[in-house]
């Protein structure tokens, strides 16, 4: 025992592993071993498992170079003079590891061959593993016979290693294989379960790239009854993937295969069937039923894999289905103490999803309880499981709220707390009611928060909506003591915080600033900086510095501005600094998301970000683009101009420039027996639009995509901005071998037709936000404002609010994108700039009477063109 105990706790320590030290040089002279004689199988063995270490050793200095790999395979190969049974599978697995290292492994190919045909079984299995892997395609055909007879040999051992030996090959040699369908049919009637898996899988390979075969492969073990229920799981999966291909609805007969296997006798034949219906596209309730019946049986199985996979099969269908999954309630509220504290945490996260609203209460007491017993990482799935429950019933928000702002309190990770933070920020914004409420739990949790990306958060939404709750003034206390107690950047976030407080409510301003004021003394820069702009600001008293400096930020790229700051130190000119030369800060298409998505939203805003300064860098790299001036937005989505099966791909992005758009069209030959060189696209302008130049493309391998760009000159007319351009792709083709690629020295001049290009209003906008719409709108003023009245198609609020965002491709902003259910009018705010650095806001009030909508538009802007532009565009 007292050994045991030591074995752990060296365990523990890290320092168990016996090879953690190996030397390489000292490991290759051990191996001299192996010329020893007799041969001493115990020391050879373990010789070769430090060997098989330093192969697979990931730290660098303990690789085998191939000289030394091939100097000690020569030496191993004396040990196929033993017959030990154990050193003899040593010699295997390394002769298969060196494969890729050593040179002329292929010489034990007929030591193996006379292994793999003897009389010992033990030793076959393993030696044809060892022979496929060093075997080419060239040498395949010497031992094809040899293979053949393993595939259906009586030792199923054999039999199987010989079947997944086989896949493997089919990677090189897949034509070799072909030629082996009918010992592998024989060996799917074998009465075991892995040979008749192995030969299924085998068979499926062969044909898959011919559905028809596929299908008849499917059709042929449908109607037997394979004894192997692996098998019958991969019979589903391949029905499964042909009903998806083939488009074919639930009355086929091969959903029907799949269905019967709900009646299987094995359960693992039972869970892939129903999770293989579940997992189906436009699946209804009805056809769901019967899946859902059998995991619900599963859901009181003694076997802890059972309830964990059904409970997480179920919670899946509790977010597309949630009614179907309403009759298993009961038997997941049983779940919920469970011993398994992930089968517990996937019960409760689907309850939430799938309870009525008049179980919300009795919910959330359970899960109070079981909250203290699971880590972080599962209290996370709960929280946003609550999430989306509070979304579904908002009327529950006070008891999900008060059971959020105890969590809080609890002791908890980062992550922990920042989920639990993000599903608060998300009710207050969705739900109004739940505004004060969500709000006054968070200013209660920053008082003690220890992590400073938390509070700047939370003090940066205070300064968003605490001014316009009826009771502003409760706010500052909370924080004013961040300013006093808290680090640098949170009192930063604190000063700025207030100071919208001042510029909203002009009741508080004489507060603000002697706060404010005091800050003035603080010991950090950035502090006291923001402190005396807000103060300058504030005291003028006037709404237009108010909404520019404080209430709404800079729209600019950070990398971008910093970019621009350092060519304009670099090379010093007369002319001040313009800060409409900097790119615009990329906002995310707005789409109606679950409240799943909130991180697959966070994620795709790093990506347009990111993509939006590469395309900036791409082009500023090329000469003929040099004059164009700063990138001022890129089309979020490539339009194709090809289908797909054609002969020669074309998509196209759109970059827009103050004066010019450059098109850009990724092109990529589909021909194996083409080269193009030279490749333009040709376009044909109209409306005004004028060609500037074109970057060919020098050269368009096969299957390897290339670059051409068209730069367009946009009218001088600024009411001139849509058109719609047709398209020709012109090159020099050469003829070439379609083995080596090699091209033909001449060539001949062709052309092909592409789908015309759109230029929209949308393309001359970029969107950007606005959180304070009122105060930018006081703004701009209504020196260029124009007004106009339209009977849209739309039928109902909803997507008349979303076709407009679409059209104009502006932001929307104060959550105005949503459309409360039942309403008969609707107020749209939007924002955006105008190519040229010009601001462009509008007001679109809509009203829907008698099935039909009808909106008034108002559209301000720092310039008269711009809201001509955005008025006449919807009409």
């Amino acid at each position: 025992m007292h050994m045991l105990k030591r074995d752990k706790k060296d365990e523990e320590d890290g320092s168990s592993n016996p090879y953690a030290n190996l030397e390489k040089s000292a490991v290759l002279q051990e191996a001299r071993t192996f010329n020893e004689t007799p041969i001493n199988p115990r020391r050879c063995c373990h010789t070769l498992t430090k060997i098989l270490y330093i192969i697979n050793a990931e730290h660098e200095g303990e690789h085998l170079g191939t000289t030394e790999a091939t100097e000690t395979f020569f030496a191993m190969t004396k040990l196929f003079q033993s017959n030990d049974p154990t050193l003899r599978r040593m010699v295997y697995l390394t002769i298969k590891e060196m494969a890729n290292i050593a040179e002329d492994v292929i010489i034990v190919t007929s030591s193996l061959t006379k292994d793999m045909t003897g009389k010992e079984d033990l030793f076959r299995a393993a030696a044809i593993r060892a022979l496929c892997k060093i075997t080419d395609s060239t040498m395949l055909q010497s031992i094809e016979r040899y293979m053949k007879q393993a595939i259906v040999d009586k030792v199923h051992a054999v039999s199987s290693a010989a079947l997944v030996s086989s896949l493997q090959l089919m990677k090189t040699s897949h034509d070799v294989v072909k030629r082996w369908v009918n010992e592998a049919t024989e060996a799917v009637s074998s009465d075991n379960m892995m040979v008749q898996y192995h030969a299924l899988g085998l068979l499926y390979h062969i044909r898959k790239n011919d559905r028809l075969a596929v299908s008849k492969l499917v059709s042929k073990y449908t109607r037997q009854s394979l004894k192997s229920p692996y098998a019958v799981c991969l019979l589903i999966r391949i029905a499964c993937k042909l009903l998806e291909e083939d488009g074919a609805g639930h009355d086929s007969p091969m959903f029907d295969f799949i269905e019967s296997c709900l009646r299987h006798k094995s359960e693992m034949v039972i869970y892939e069937a129903a999770h293989a219906i579940v997992n189906m596209h436009n699946t209804t309730a009805r056809e769901l039923a019967p899946a859902v019946s059998v995991l619900q049986l599963f859901l009181s199985s003694p076997k802890p894999t059972l309830r964990f996979a059904a409970t997480k099969t179920l919670n899946k269908v509790s977010m597309t289905h949630p009614a179907a999954v309403t009759a298993c309630n009961l038997d997941l509220e049983n779940l919920i103490t469970d011993v398994n504290r992930s089968i517990a945490t996937l019960a409760i996260t689907t309850l939430l999803k799938t309870g009525s609203e008049s179980s919300v209460d009795r919910l959330m007491k359970q899960i109070s309880s079981f909250m203290s017993e699971i880590s972080d990482e599962f209290k996370v799935v709960v929280v946003q499981a609550i999430k989306s429950l509070c979304m579904k019933y908002p009327r529950k928000h006070p008891v999900m709220m008060n059971f959020l702002s105890s969590m809080l309190r609890d002791e908890g990770g980062f992550d922990y707390k920042k989920s639990i933070v993000d599903t608060i920020i998300s009710i207050l914004e969705e739900n109004s009611e739940a505004k004060e409420a969500g709000l006054a739990h968070l200013c209660e949790f920053i008082e003690d928060c220890e992590h400073t990306s938390l509070a700047v958060r939370i003090l940066h939404l205070l300064g968003r909506e605490g001014p316009r709750v009826a009771q502003p003034s409760k706010y500052i206390r909370f924080i004013y003591n961040r300013v006093i107690l808290e680090n640098a950047a949170v009192r930063a976030a604190a000063v700025s915080s207030l100071a919208k407080f001042g510029a909203n409510c002009e009741d508080l301003l004489p507060s603000v600033l002697v706060l404010l004021e005091r800050s003035l003394l603080d010991s950090d820069d950035e502090v006291r900086d923001r402190a005396t702009l807000y103060l300058s600001v504030l005291k003028q008293h006037q709404k237009v510095l108010n909404s520019a400096y404080i209430l709404n930020a800079l729209n600019v790229s950070i990398v971008g501005l910093e970019r621009a700051l350092h060519h304009y130190t670099t090379e010093p000119s007369d002319v001040a600094f313009d800060i409409k030369s900097v790119p615009l800060e990329t906002q995310p298409i707005t789409e109606q998301k679950t409240p799943g998505d909130a991180m697959q939203s966070k994620t795709a805003d790093k990506i347009a970000l990111s993509r939006q300064d590469i395309y900036s860098e791409q082009l500023s790299a090329i000469p003929e683009f040099d004059s164009l001036g700063p990138l001022f937005k890129s089309s979020s989505m490539p339009v194709e101009l090809t289908e797909s099966e054609l002969e020669y791909s074309v998509h196209c992005i759109k970059h827009t420039f103050s004066n010019h758009i450059v098109f850009q069209f990724d092109c990529t030959n589909t021909l194996n027996d083409q080269l193009l060189e030279n490749v333009t696209i040709h376009m044909d302008p109209s409306d005004g639009f004028e060609v500037v130049n074109y970057v060919p493309a020098q050269c368009l391998k096969y299957n390897t995509p290339s670059t051409t760009y068209t730069c367009v000159k946009v009218p001088d007319d600024p009411l001139s901005v849509t058109s719609t351009l047709s398209n020709t792709m012109k090159f020099l083709v050469k003829d070439c071998d379609p083995n080596t690629g090699e091209p033909d020295h001449d060539g001949y001049e062709d052309e092909y037709v592409l789908e015309d290009i759109e230029v929209t209003v949308c393309d001359h906008i970029q969107r950007v936000m606005k959180p304070n719409f009122g105060a930018s709108w006081e703004e701009i003023g209504d020196d260029n404002q124009i007004e106009e009245t339209f009977a849209l198609s739309a039928k109902s609020l909803a997507e008349a609010v979303k076709n407009i965002i679409s059209f104009l491709g502006m932001q929307p902003c104060e959550r105005s994108d949503k459309v409360a259910e039942g309403r008969s009018s609707h107020t749209l705010y939007l924002a955006g700039v105008y190519r040229g650095g010009h601001d462009v806001l509008v007001r679109s009030r809509l009203a829907l009477m008698e099935g039909a909508v009808t909106m008034q538009i108002t559209v301000r802007s720092t310039q008269l063109s711009a809201s001509e532009v955005i008025a006449s565009a919807v009409g």
